[in-house]
């Protein structure tokens, strides 16, 4: 497990070698947290018996508690604001510690700890041994373990496995072994990617439960007995890797009809004295038998699940034991009349454990689960683009949060206790974990708690913020004061605005060296823009546009922007200085004819005359030119009064009322600015709707710069907002969008692979979740757009793609939100302005992945612009990266973190699947002791994808397909070398010991 290099240490180093074994085989309370060799019967060693002639009923207590929802994270755990809902989660966990103590037989799960760690710093030492005894006996079992349960349609892999990892060490440091879930369960979402299975099967899980599937699969799989599968996750990881057992629930999450008995039920509890008249055993008895005995004819073994529980229950935990306890015991004593079925309190593990041992084979899938529907026309759609401005937040926070982490690292202590006073990351990741919940990113909360989202994230920057600045100070040797200027998409910084010298410091948080578009509100003519090496940068400026003017509503200055392009070396940064010029210069000519073309030496774009609209995209470098055509359109959203269905649109659901948009403008009025280093085409579609078709002088990509918003609503319906691309490729319905932003899934229009589907939304039933790309190609074309956000989007026409960018509606969609999704602010009271980014890219369909992985990743790890007024201090350092040499093109630096003092968590991904690129889907090798110029990496020792488990210990179950393949046996490389080889879409972590050089 440890790095052999060691043994060619010098005498002296080899002392830390020794230190560094002991370190990770016990002296560290990570990763197996617990002494393991304490007495414990956790895990499958804990599970009750089974019968095997009998119909097992494995009775799973739970409580569902979203970390936000109808009230904010804190109204949830205190119980405040009960007039929403009557919820507290502090009272939950106290409640069923208390119970479990009273019979060893009692289960009971628990799965957010974002939650569960509040509650855990509140308890006396006695009351957390008291719980570390329950989690050793298996009577208090984690499953899933993450922060929180995270949405699955928009949010972004990265995170997902930030907020996993959180969750997981704690409960590895807080309990051990024990501590350590088996099971994902993900009974929420609406919906299920590909991506997430593939994310917990590296993470060791040997199953994932969920509840929600669409009603048609559901109906089929019933009939199949399909409800169990084996989930193969990944086209390019070798199997079993990203294989994963998944079973659906029968209830959604919920008990079964008539046995609910919680505080927040009506259900009458079981009556057991005969002597009175209200006795109901018998009939509770064989009611239970009719559902068992039902459900069993769906489901494929002797086992069957039933989840005991829903949303914030288990309050009073008595309500529900008791009668589960009864429930157990006259079940169970009709066996000597005959039954064949037997109830115990069980948890999903040992439901799994038993599943295993059936040694069945089970059916293949390698789709996903979207969309999801849960009537013919209820399509859980809506939710991709639902709060769009907050979608764009929380991922441009992924990035604050991964610069902020590889500064603290590369700053080494000074950056958390420095010149600036003293920062942290843990506000940040905690703000960022609790945003993958899938009632936060999703859009799907009340507005209120919306903002509580963005409050955190705001917060959690701040503090990152001082970090940052203190290790930019230890890394450049300058201590000057670092300005942040988070309004640069609407062009307010009131540095840039008013000072006459000032310099950029541009951080790339990528591994490898990156060209970036830099624009800068200023109210000067003319600038001159210095390197780090003093040479002159070519810079223009251009006018403010009329849009931004207006969305920036009052905020700000300049009249002016600043505009070039920074080269910033990879993971690290280097300066440019700003200089504003005394002589005047006109500005350049605005021209406001219609455009004909503009262009660069990789991009041609033509505009036609009569309408202003896009009208072709040409690849100079390929010699390939498409049709392409961008308008923007609006659906009416139903207001559910419609004679097929009484279902409106809403946060979750998205249900137009036509399946023909509404062109917004057939023309656009337009103006044109041309410089040496960016070309645009204003354009206006509505006094709601603009945008600037913009191409810099060194970018591969024409960007779409929308702005949308306030939505019109006068004709009390609401608006649902896309921009469509028609183009000459030829789709064949056939397109392609990503998976948490990493693999890429086929999608096929009125189709899906695993059920005859029958179309009743040919709308919104074509609708899926884009997190970051999606693209269109036939044998000669590939366009493909790049989004800034997670967005909802399909190609409902042959040749074309539409992305729904903003929504506004009137009425709720009855699924449980309560208000619509009709969003304003102090600064938009006539309702939210969004603006976004598309970025598309025209390629041959062989290397097209070349091009659009790099900068799908360039737009989510943006590069981070401090600024500095006046003249740098003399001995300031002007460049630095923290790498020997750029890592290659198919190797990305997913994750740099401080772990302990000397440990940092490492992460490297091979970006690309097996069949995407002749040139980089290929396997790459890297040493990682000559990774970093800042840092001497002393040791390592590999990890699985969550950081919680030793990767040569990770066991999981293995399952066998229906196809009659066998599963490969495991093979492990050689662990002692320090050369590590990266496969297509591997993801390897790497715990290392370092020291700043």
């Amino acid at each position: 497990m440890i790095c052999a290099s060691f043994c060619n240490m010098a005498a002296g180093s080899q002392q830390l070698a020794v230190g560094f074994l002991f370190l990770f085989s016990g002296g560290l309370t990570f990763p197996l947290g617990q002494d393991s060799k304490q007495t414990s019967t956790c895990g499958y060693e804990s599970c009750h018996a089974t019968k095997p002639n009998m119909l097992n009923v494995h009775l799973v207590p739970h409580t569902h508690d979203d970390v936000g929802w109808l009230k904010t994270v804190d109204q949830y755990f205190y119980g405040a604001r009960n007039d929403i809902q009557h919820a507290g989660v502090q009272y939950i966990l106290d409640s069923v510690v208390d119970q479990l103590l009273k019979n060893p037989d009692r289960r009971f799960i628990y799965v957010e700890t974002a939650f569960f760690y509040r509650w855990w710093k509140q308890q006396s030492s006695s009351m957390q041994q008291t719980v570390k005894q329950l989690v050793n006996e298996g009577r208090l079992e984690f499953v899933n373990g993450g922060w929180c349960m995270s949405d699955e349609a928009t949010t972004h892999y990265s995170a997902v496995i930030d907020q996993m990892t959180m969750g997981l060490r704690f409960l590895n440091e807080t309990f051990g072994a024990c501590g350590r879930p088996r099971v994902a369960w993900h009974i929420d979402p609406f919906g299920h990617a590909r991506e997430h299975a593939s994310m917990f099967a590296q993470m060791g899980y040997d199953g994932f439960f969920f509840g929600r599937l669409d009603y048609q699969d559901r109906a089929r799989r019933m009939v199949e007995q399909e409800q169990e599968l084996l989930w193969r996750a990944s086209d390019s990881l070798t199997p079993p890797m990203a294989d994963l057992f998944t079973g659906i629930l029968p209830n959604g999450y919920n008990p079964p009809e008539g046995f609910c008995w919680d505080q927040l039920c009506d259900d009458p509890p079981i009556r057991d004295d005969p002597d009175l008249e209200d006795y109901n055993v018998v009939d509770v008895v064989q009611r239970f038998l009719t559902i068992a005995n039902g459900q069993s004819t769906v489901y494929k073994t002797n086992h069957i699940i039933m989840t005991m529980g829903s949303d914030f229950q288990y309050e009073n935990a008595n309500l529900w034991y008791k009668n589960l306890d009864k429930l157990i015991h006259y079940v169970n004593a009709q066996q000597t009349n005959g039954s064949k079925v037997n109830v115990l309190y069980s948890t999903p593990s040992c439901y799994l454990q038993e599943l295993h041992r059936t040694n069945l084979t089970w059916p293949l899938k390698t789709d996903d689960f979207f969309p999801y529907a849960d009537d013919a026309h209820d399509f859980w759609t809506g939710y991709f683009t639902s709060r769009p401005a907050l979608k764009r937040y929380e991922r441009i926070s992924n990035s604050y949060l991964q610069t902020c982490n590889q500064l603290e690292v590369l700053g080494g202590p000074v950056s958390r206790k420095g010149p600036f006073g003293e920062g942290d990351s843990q506000t940040m990741k905690k703000a960022m974990a609790v945003a993958q919940h899938h009632d936060a990113v999703s859009g799907t909360e009340k507005q209120h708690v919306a903002n509580d989202y963005a409050k955190r994230l705001a917060n959690g920057w701040q503090h990152c913020q001082v970090l940052v600045s203190n290790s930019l100070a230890a890394l450049s040797g300058s201590s000057a004061e670092r300005i942040y200027c988070d309004n640069l998409n609407i062009s307010v910084c009131p540095l840039t605005e008013s000072s006459k010298k000032f310099s950029v410091n541009v951080y790339n948080p990528l591994a490898r060296p990156v060209t970036w578009p830099v624009r800068l509100p200023v109210n000067g003519t003319a600038y001159a823009v210095s390197d780090a090496s003093g040479k002159s940068v070519d810079c223009q400026v251009v006018p403010v546009s009329t849009a931004t003017w207006a969305l920036r509503r009052n905020r700000g200055s300049a009249v002016r922007e600043l505009v070039f392009q920074v080269q910033a070396p990879p993971l690290g940064f280097t300066h440019y200085t700003v200089s504003l010029l005394q002589d005047e210069h006109p500005p350049p000519r605005v021209e406001h004819r219609p455009p004909t073309a503009i262009q660069n030496k990789f991009l041609r774009v033509t505009f036609d005359p009569d309408t202003g609209l896009l009208s072709s995209l040409s690849n100079l470098e390929t010699k390939q030119t498409i049709k392409l055509t961008q308008n923007f359109f609006w659906y009416n959203a139903s207001d559910g009064n419609n004679s097929r269905s009484n279902q409106p649109s809403g946060a979750y659901i998205f249900r137009p009322n036509s399946s023909t948009p509404f062109t917004i403008s057939k023309t656009a009025k337009t103006e044109t600015i041309q410089t040496s280093v960016v070309q645009e085409v204003r354009q206006w579609f509505a006094p709601w709707v603009s945008q600037v078709v913009r191409l810099y002088a060194d970018s591969r990509a024409l960007e779409l710069e929308w702005t949308v918003g306030p939505l019109p609503i006068d004709d009390d319906l609401g608006k649902e907002v896309i921009t469509r691309l028609d183009t000459s490729i030829k789709t064949s319905q056939y397109f392609y969008t990503d998976s948490n932003g990493r693999e890429v899934l086929q999608r096929r229009t009125d189709y899906r692979p695993t059920w005859h589907l029958k179309q009743s939304e040919p709308v919104a039933g074509n609708y899926y979740p884009i997190n970051s790309r999606a693209f269109i190609k036939d044998d000669e074309d590939q366009l493909t757009v790049v989004t800034d956000r997670s967005q909802g989007g399909g190609s409902i026409y042959n040749g074309s793609l539409e992305i729904m960018l903003h929504r506004r509606l009137l009425y709720d969609d009855v699924r449980g939100v309560g208000e619509p999704l009709n969003e304003s602010s102090d600064i938009y009271p006539d309702g939210l302005v969004v603006r976004g980014r598309l970025l598309l890219s025209l390629d041959r369909p062989p290397s097209a992945a070349d091009a659009h992985r790099p900068l799908a990743q360039e737009v989510v790890l943006q590069p981070l612009l401090t600024f500095t007024d006046g003249d740098l201090h003399a001995g300031t350092r002007l460049e630095f990266s923290a790498l020997q040499a750029a890592l290659p093109p198919a190797v990305h630096l997913l994750t740099l973190t401080q772990w302990d003092e000397d440990l940092v968590l490492l992460r490297l991904e091979h970006q690309f699947q097996s069949w995407e690129s002749k040139l980089n889907s290929q396997p790459v090798t890297v040493n990682l002791q000559k990774l970093f110029s800042a840092l001497e990496v002393l040791g390592m020792s590999e990890l699985n994808l969550s950081a919680n488990q030793w990767k040569d210990e990770m066991t999981r179950f293995q399952w066998r397909p229906q196809t009659g393949e066998k599963p490969p046996l495991k093979t492990f490389e050689d662990p002692s070398a320090w050369e590590v080889t990266l496969r297509p879409m591997e993801i390897r972590t790497f715990l290392l010991r370092v020291r700043l050089r």
